[in-house]
């Protein structure tokens, strides 16, 4: 070998070396930020929501209809019990804690004050943030419905569970540490108060109030794109807002969005590969409409 490229090879192997050093400095750095934001205090002013006796039929029907439909069944069972929702061969495992009445409940002790802190703002009864509690997409919800569903959830027969699983592989725990991963309780406005009632019925308003469900995936302008803290194979967010590349065009009415909903399946007959279907078969014909009728009439987003 000439003296020239012995030189040249010196040097390779610094700038190599120096790159090595480099991405795991960033990456130390990374995860010491990940576990400083999951330790971090959220402070929250809470305005707790007086709870429903469990004799409120009213109440228990609309909690049960919530439960089943706005995905908490997808993360915590029917039976409150837990649930693993995330177990990807790359190392990415995420399960819903048990909090049913049973022993072991997560939700024991539970003040009226602590079910809005975790359902609306995504924060424990501690103060750090939840991790796994896509609160983003529950912020919206009325006063009425906020009790409603911890009157469902408070009456599920007692039952075995687990406690929460957060098991993260090491680029996506820097990720979060970076930012480029977020929280939902970095994603909330806690200062925002909660939603007025709007009427039941096919209307844009009572629309607008059903999408709320779709913005812990599609984003907050539901311009689609990477969701986020999600298995790097899984695809990206359909774009539902108008533009370039909106899935809508599709779904020309409310009826093939329903049978989406219901099987599952695009109109050509391909499968939809991630989203939560066992919940969303579940959503009423109403709420169906009045979703389809909001999204159908929505501005182009600001931005994305």
């Amino acid at each position: 070998m000439s003296p020239a490229a012995a030189r040249w090879l010196r040097r390779a192997g610094v700038v190599v070396l120096g790159l090595v050093l480099l991405a795991g400095a960033a990456l130390w750095f990374g995860l010491s930020q990940a576990d400083r934001k999951m330790q971090r205090k959220v402070e929250v002013a809470v305005q707790p929501v007086a709870l429903r006796p469990l004799t409120d039929t009213v109440a228990l029907e609309r909690g049960r209809y919530l439960y089943a439909s706005r995905g908490c069944v997808d993360c915590h069972g029917a039976n409150g019990g837990g649930r693993t929702f995330i177990d990807d061969p790359n190392g990415l495992r995420v399960a819903g804690p048990h909090i049913s009445p049973g022993p072991g409940s997560v939700t024991a002790g539970y003040r009226p004050e602590d079910w809005v802190r975790v359902i609306r703002h995504g924060v424990h009864p501690i103060g750090r943030p939840l991790m796994i509690m896509p609160s983003e997409d529950y912020n919206r919800f009325t006063d009425d419905d906020l009790a409603s569903l911890v009157a469902h959830i408070r009456s599920l027969p007692p039952t075995e569970g687990g406690a929460a699983v957060l098991d993260l592989p090491l680029p996506v725990r820097a990720l979060y540490g970076f930012g480029l991963i977020q929280d939902a309780a970095a994603k909330i406005d806690h200062t925002r108060p909660p939603a007025a009632p709007v009427p039941e019925g096919v209307s844009v308003q009572h629309g607008a109030y059903v999408a709320n469900m779709c913005l812990g995936c599609h984003g907050a302008q539901l311009a689609g794109g990477k969701i986020p803290g999600g298995p790097p194979d899984w695809p990206a967010a359909s774009r539902l807002a108008p533009g370039e590349g909106t899935v809508m065009a599709r779904y020309p009415d409310a009826e093939s969005m329903m049978r989406l909903f219901k099987t599952g399946q695009r109109p050509d007959g391909t499968p939809v590969r991630v989203m939560p279907f066992e919940s969303l078969r579940e959503i009423s014909e109403i709420d169906m409409r009045a979703l389809h009728l909001y999204l159908r009439q929505l501005p182009p987003p600001a931005k994305g």
